[in-house]
């Protein structure tokens, strides 16, 4: 049951991260974070949309677990928060292995097509 619940709380997780990292915007966002905290007017500066718009987007990194957001005086500071995305590598990893013999097949029978060709 344990098991299984902490399945279901993997799985959510994943689907939010995957589900903010599908905009391209906070793509960029994260990006931007990877070179340290900014404020939202710092997030804003690239971007043709209002602090609001911007606003919207950190909510959903946030909400992902992608973000944290402190307070420094009047200003919100956004930092990038790296679970989520130690997480997704995760993920991926399982499938690592997938990818890896299903590219040396196509290598072997490469070869063979290869071979069989100078016959």
């Amino acid at each position: 049951m344990v098991e299984k619940r902490y399945s279901k709380v993997r799985e959510q997780q994943l689907d939010a991260v995957f589900r903010a990292l599908a905009d391209p915007t906070r793509r960029a966002i994260v990006h931007r974070l990877v070179s340290g905290d900014a404020t939202v007017g710092e997030l804003a500066e690239p971007f043709a949309m209002s602090f609001q718009a911007v606003s919207k987007h950190l909510r959903v990194l946030e909400i992902a677990g992608l973000i944290e957001r402190s307070r420094r005086a009047q200003q919100r500071p956004c930092k990038l928060r790296i679970e989520p995305l130690v997480a997704v590598s995760s993920w991926l990893g399982d499938y690592h292995e997938l990818w890896e013999s299903s590219f040396d097949r196509l290598d072997e029978h490469l070869t063979r097509k290869k071979g069989s060709a100078h016959a």
